[in-house]
């Protein structure tokens, strides 16, 4: 991989993990268009600690907050904490136990091109959802849903922050929390995610430049940040659905592709 190729992946990572089209179908769809195999997770690894420097970056007043909030011993912080991490829980499990089969869905890029097809269904459920939010903030069933489809997500080309999102809307929550939750849930789940990954990354040794390693993040950690924004911008403006045309377009065009060339 030369650093033009980890530019373009890093834009990729950073842009998709956080809108609602999927960073790993992405990624899948952008390896099998430039021909690349990627050798080992170091890559994976360093644009995904990229992506979380963006949330901490971005949510760092609300992290700050929360901080504060629980060596206070304030209840709300406490509260919100532990909704956090019951949010957090189905995707551990199902990560640490299932690893090798959600790893294996990742061999075939026919997975990520119709899985696209389902998340642009998700997005588009949400039309009208926006604006009839019941609760300000999520409870504990509710974060425990939105957990399940956190875990739902790990399928490449399933949207870890639209499915997020659109449970939380379905459920009431309003848009501008539902969006800081699900970014929030992302800071242990990608963290956690980097951890399962340290054994298999210090055994491998140095497998791509160091040049290539740094550009790749850095544009994934500022790509990150501007997606960030610009997806709460879109949900206040209630045109949060409209990735699903997005979704359909890069799902049908890439399963076309495939059949044609794969």
């Amino acid at each position: 991989m030369n650093v033009w190729e980890a530019v373009t992946l890093g834009v990729l990572q950073g842009a998709t993990e956080f809108f609602p089209v999927s960073s790993s179908g992405h990624l899948v769809v952008g390896q099998t268009l430039l021909g690349l195999e990627i050798s080992g997770v170091q890559f994976e690894v360093a644009v995904h600690m990229a992506t979380l420097i963006s949330v901490l970056l971005v949510y760092r007043g609300r992290l700050m907050e929360l901080l504060h909030g629980t060596l206070r011993r304030d209840g709300d912080a406490w509260r919100y904490v532990g909704l956090l991490a019951l949010a957090t829980l189905p995707a551990g499990i199902v990560g640490v136990f299932f690893r090798d089969a959600i790893e294996g869905l990742f061999e075939s890029p026919f997975v990520p091109a119709t899985a696209f097809l389902v998340t642009g269904a998700i997005l588009w459920s949400t039309r009208r959802t926006l604006g009839r939010e019941e609760w300000k903030k999520p409870g504990w069933g509710v974060a425990l849903l939105i957990g399940f489809a956190q875990a739902f997500a790990l399928v490449p080309g399933i949207s870890r922050s639209g499915t997020t999102v659109a449970m939380a809307l379905w459920l009431g929550v309003a848009a501008e929390e539902a969006a800081a939750f699900s970014f929030l849930m992302a800071i242990p789940a990608i963290g956690g995610a980097a951890l399962l990954q340290i054994p298999e990354l210090a055994s491998e040794g140095l497998t791509l430049s160091g040049t290539a390693l740094a550009a790749g993040s850095l544009v994934a950690a500022i790509t990150g940040i501007l997606a960030i924004r610009a997806f709460v911008l879109l949900l206040a403006r209630k045109t949060f659905h409209l990735f699903a045309i997005y979704c359909w377009a890069l799902g049908a065009a890439f399963l076309l592709y495939l059949f044609a060339f794969g």
